[in-house]
């Protein structure tokens, strides 16, 4: 089906719709951007909020616990008691009708969450007879209770004596001993996984604890029934050298183990240079404020202030609740908003023609000139590329780099010859970035080992850092709009990295967004951008699959549940961002004429509300799969405004 049930129209046809679509189109567009651009900061960036699960409230309070311990009476200091308040509110208002929490609006209650929430609600002084605990000590007990949470909810609850500290997964600290040239180093996990663990391994060979109030306590949710993860050969191996850990520690091993503690402490401090907190995320900044406690820092110790500083910046509190942000994103946020705002390249007036060309000067203050632990396996790369939040020096990513490459190449900053030098430094890391197989990670090269997949903390599912089609779609657009161009034997590998990645439906897996959809739009966009015909058969493909699962409002939508059920993927409640991202993949695809693209532009204008912007209330980002989720304020804005502006340049173009 075509718009209006036309064909292939002719040239006549089309300038007739585009008058048609002309006014209604402007219209939405230009209120699209003074939405945006009325949210730009002073110095030039674009940050929206990211949201999360209440984890990440209950984290907070088990911090304050560490920190700020009630006195002897139980009393909390006014200020630990103000926010422990204002979190356990928020908390309560996100609790599910069944009694439990989900990790993402509309999936089901998650066990660590609920675990993880109900003790929080307990240090908060809530009574264990209270009805909505009782509500959800009753789901946590059907979900198999805490014998069923994940490993790190396991490892927190033992700090506080409320799990057997010998049945959590050892982290050793000799891990940060290893010589880079061993088969198995830290570099072979994540990068946030390593941020993660290196406090938690010191915490643990430290044997950190902290006591409970009086009365407190989570006996109620245990099933009484222990959970193995021994699934597999590998995992089992695992099992055994973990017992082999705890073995040896408990035979005494004092020096050695306190080498090791100040190896792995040593590695943790100096990431702290130049970042806003240990890898600027929420777990590793949080595991990080506890590791330098048991390390002798004080409160008011320089270090340690700063950083608790740091934490406490991702607080939001609102009335009378507060919430706590994962990070922050504005190098991501900027890049998006500046690439959406100028796609159009019309008729920019003074203002906005400014502001872009204050962000861009922005974003050229962020760039990374130094190695990080990229290097450790990439060693011919020079430092170049960017980074997600607003100092995170160590670990730039392609993601960021490659989207922001793409904002730089249509915009004039203040500096033209830096911001040259720059993109053509950004353009020679990424290349260098390149795996093996053709396509990229985020943070590493070559991050694959599968065994360690299987090791007993790798249930937070993102043990690695694999190559992934939205990465490579990005990079690849990137790569060819500002760097050599498709002919590049890097560009070719990338294109044969996605041709063999692609699903049998036609569509591609969605590694950071949600999920076959943001994959499908971002692998054909690189496709696209690499000169790849658009009757090419997988391309082909792609577009009818993403054609088919288009909702009957005209928009399209896809819930996290399709990482746990693939035989869902495709099917949620229609959003602005997946929307956009369905509609830029059908524009890769050369497909602007259909009537799915015609609906999907009249969902965009007809759910775009009066100021400009839209509405959405489902988790579209992706942290880690089937564990973590998040909401990107502005990708309800930006990415509509991107479609809509790329539809009218293809009317331009057409009439």
């Amino acid at each position: 089906m075509t718009p209006l049930g036309m064909g292939n129209v002719g040239t006549a046809a089309v300038q007739s719709l585009a008058e048609q679509s002309y006014p209604e189109l402007n219209y939405s567009i230009d209120s699209a951007s003074d939405y945006l651009l009325a949210r730009q900061a002073a110095k030039g960036y674009w940050v929206g909020e990211l949201e999360a699960d209440t984890s990440l409230e209950s984290d907070y309070i088990l911090l304050q616990l560490w920190l700020y311990p009630p006195g002897d009476d139980g009393v909390w200091s006014p200020l630990s008691a103000r926010r422990v308040q204002s979190a356990a509110r928020y908390i309560l208002s996100r609790q599910l009708l069944d009694g439990g929490w989900n990790i993402y609006p509309g999936g089901p209650a998650n066990v660590s969450a609920s675990v993880k929430a109900y003790l929080a609600l307990r240090l908060a002084g809530y009574e264990a007879s209270d009805i909505r605990l009782e509500n959800a000590r009753r789901r946590v007990i059907e979900l198999g209770g805490v014998e069923s949470s994940n490993s790190y909810t396991k490892i927190y609850l033992s700090y506080f004596g409320l799990y057997d500290r010998n049945k959590t997964p050892t982290i050793p600290p000799e891990l940060f001993l290893l010589p880079n040239a061993t088969r198995l180093t830290v570099y072979d996990m994540s990068s946030w996984t390593r941020a993660i663990i290196a406090p938690l391994a010191i915490l643990g060979a430290r044997g950190a604890a902290r006591p409970l109030p009086a009365g407190v306590g989570i006996r109620e949710l245990f099933s009484g029934v222990e959970h193995s993860n021994a699934d597999s050969l590998g995992a089992n191996l695992f099992l055994i050298a973990d017992k082999a850990l705890k073995i040896l520690q408990r035979a005494g091993m004092a020096r050695a183990r306190e080498i090791a503690v100040r190896a792995t402490a040593n590695w943790m401090v100096k990431r702290l240079r130049d970042s806003d907190g240990l890898g600027a995320i929420f777990p590793a900044m949080m595991n990080c404020i506890m590791a330098l406690t048991e390390l002798g820092y004080t409160l008011d110790d320089p270090l340690l202030a700063r950083e608790i500083k740091k934490f406490d910046q991702l607080i939001i509190e609102e009335h009378d609740t507060l919430r706590l942000q994962p990070c922050f994103s504005p190098v991501w946020d900027t890049a998006l908003a500046v690439h959406s705002l100028v796609a159009g390249n019309q008729g920019s007036s003074e203002s906005t023609l400014g502001a872009i060309r204050q962000a861009g000067d922005w974003l050229l203050t962020k760039e990374v000139r130094k190695h990080g632990d990229w290097s450790v396996k990439n060693r011919k790369g020079v430092p170049g590329g960017w980074y997600f939040e607003f100092a995170n020096e160590f670990y730039p990513d392609t993601d960021d780099t490659a989207q922001v490459l793409l904002a730089l190449d249509r915009v004039q900053t203040t500096n033209p010859e830096a911001q040259r030098a720059a993109q053509q430094r950004g353009v020679e890391w990424l290349l260098s970035m390149q795996s093996k197989d053709g396509g990229w990670g985020a943070f590493d090269v070559d991050n694959n080992l599968a065994i360690l997949n299987h090791v007993p903390f790798a249930d937070h599912n993102a043990m690695l850092d694999a190559t992934c089609p939205d990465l490579t779609g990005r990079v690849l657009d990137a790569l060819c709009t500002t760097g050599p161009g498709p002919g590049h034997p890097g560009v070719r590998r990338g294109v044969e990295f996605l041709k063999i990645t692609q699903e049998d439906d036609g569509s591609w897996f969605g590694r950071w967004g949600v999920n076959y959809i943001y994959g499908t739009c971002f692998a054909l966009r690189g496709l696209a951008a690499a000169a790849e015909a658009p009757r090419e058969a997988y391309t082909i493909r792609a577009g009818e699959w993403l054609r088919s699962i288009q909702n009957a409002d005209g928009g399209w939508g896809e819930s996290c549940e399709s990482y746990d059920n693939p035989s869902v993927k495709g099917c949620g409640q229609s959003t602005p961002s997946q929307t956009a991202w369905a509609l830029l993949g059908l524009f890769a695809s050369a497909d602007y004429r259909s009537g799915s693209v015609e609906s999907g532009i009249r969902y965009l204008q007809q759910s775009q509300k009066a100021d400009g912007s839209w509405d959405e209330h489902y988790y579209t980002g992706t942290g880690f799969p089937r564990v973590f989720y998040l909401k990107y304020d502005l990708y309800r804005q930006y990415f509509p405004l991107l479609a809509l502006t790329e539809y009218r340049n293809w009317l331009l173009g057409a009439s």
